[in-house]
């Protein structure tokens, strides 16, 4: 960690960040409903392509190994699957529920590491995730109570579904981080998912119309910023400090989906996203140090 930033500034510039995705994350809800969630995804993966290849050879990047090209085939293929899911829900699901319903992705990752890299599940991880599988269940009785549209309750399992396939994507990435640098991750996990959406494009997607282009090249500059404050941050603080800011990221969706879409959070979005968020903090601490620690399962 660097010795002249403080934890604050770097817990700042790691809240700015999530802001902005937050914002990136309106857009192509937008985009998803104007235009679909396969088209915005589409465009968007080309344009961040161009941002991030750019960045890529500007800093003398050559074309990868086999086995970091193996890795980010296979992270693409699963993070594309998951984005396209995401904003296919998201046009459909609030967006306070939306972000709520992701936050199942790191717990989801720890379960999928032990059984992938073979770490340990601790009994904290556990506890974790039955807290936060009521935290769904809360949810989902929401939309019960709500009489949810058969279009609502597809477009949250879609996200469910996303937040599984995002959780493989993240087992992927702690493998992709040892063998690429962070400006070839971000420009091949992209151009994966460009190259393998493109042929099924003339078959389910338009081309954008000309006013979406500057929503699209503003999405995807804004998603491309906003990991570069993330990877800034990370590199200057450890993860306990900044893990937390992640559930600003719901704050944000709240306030952006009444302010652009009219939508109200309910109160079991609250409390459900209340235990989703509480589950994952209980599985993610660390056990104290000493003879009490507990043990793993």
């Amino acid at each position: 960690m660097s010795a002249r930033t403080s934890p604050v500034i770097a817990f700042g510039a790691a809240a700015l960040g999530i802001a902005i995705y937050s914002v990136m994350d309106t857009l192509m809800k937008r985009l998803s409903i104007d235009s679909g969630a396969y088209s915005a995804v589409l465009w968007r993966s080309w344009v961040g392509v161009a941002m991030t290849g750019a960045l890529f050879l500007g800093r003398g990047g050559r074309w990868p190994g086999r086995e970091a090209l193996t890795l980010h085939v296979a992270r693409g293929a699963t993070g594309g699957a998951s984005v396209v899911l995401f904003f296919w829900g998201l046009a459909r699901v609030p967006m306070a529920q939306s972000i709520a319903l992701t936050f199942l992705a790191p717990l989801i990752a720890l379960f999928l590491a032990a059984f992938a890299l073979g770490e340990t599940i601790r009994r904290a991880a556990i506890y974790g995730s039955l807290v936060a599988g009521a935290g769904v269940l809360v949810i989902a009785s929401g939309e019960v109570q709500a009489q949810a549209s058969t279009q609502v309750v597809l477009g949250s399992l879609a996200i469910l579904v996303a937040s599984i396939l995002y959780a493989v994507s993240l087992v992927l990435l702690r493998r992709q981080a040892q063998v690429a640098g962070p400006a070839e991750v971000a420009l091949f996990t992209m151009l994966v998912i460009a190259v393998l959406m493109t042929p099924a494009a003339p078959f389910v997607s338009g081309w954008p119309a000309v006013q979406q282009w500057l929503s699209i090249v503003i999405a995807a500059a804004l998603g491309s910023l906003s990991a570069l404050l993330l990877a800034w941050a990370y590199a200057r603080a450890e993860a306990q400090i900044l893990a937390p800011v992640e559930y600003t990221a719901f704050v944000w969706a709240a306030c952006l989906g009444y302010a652009v879409f009219g939508e109200h959070v309910s109160p079991f979005t609250l409390v459900g996203a209340a235990l989703i968020i509480g589950g994952c903090v209980v599985a993610v601490r660390q056990p104290a140090p000493g003879p009490q620690s507990e043990a793993g399962l």
